[in-house]
């Protein structure tokens, strides 16, 4: 598992290296539930680009959140499953799950 070259002192700031943009946050969220296609990601994270999923997939392999299985067939297979590190992730998710339907509740007209 590769990961960014030097990590922040800060164990909040290591976090957020490596999932402080809203693509890599829904990407985990969409994998916690399961291994997932290309295409599927596509659909599932709205107003992405084909481009910027494919580089954060790449990025987040990197990081060791999510491991990339290529199929040997014809049209080729890729699956993205998360990592043993990426699904300690959840907790995390959770937690942002919980306080962003609190504050909807309280702040809603």
């Amino acid at each position: 598992m590769s990961h960014p070259k030097t990590l922040p002192v800060c164990p909040v700031e290591t976090t957020l290296s490596l999932i402080s943009d809203k693509w890599t946050v829904i990407i985990l969220r969409d994998l916690l539930t399961g291994t997932k296609r290309f295409n599927e990601l596509m659909r599932s994270v709205t107003g992405i680009t084909q481009k910027v999923l494919t580089s954060h997939l790449r990025n987040m392999e990197s990081n060791g959140l999510l491991i990339r299985k290529v199929y040997a067939e014809v049209p080729p297979r890729v699956e993205y499953t998360l990592t043993e590190t990426g699904y300690s992730l959840k907790p995390i998710l959770d937690a942002m799950y919980a306080w962003g339907e609190d504050y909807k509740s309280k702040n809603e007209e």
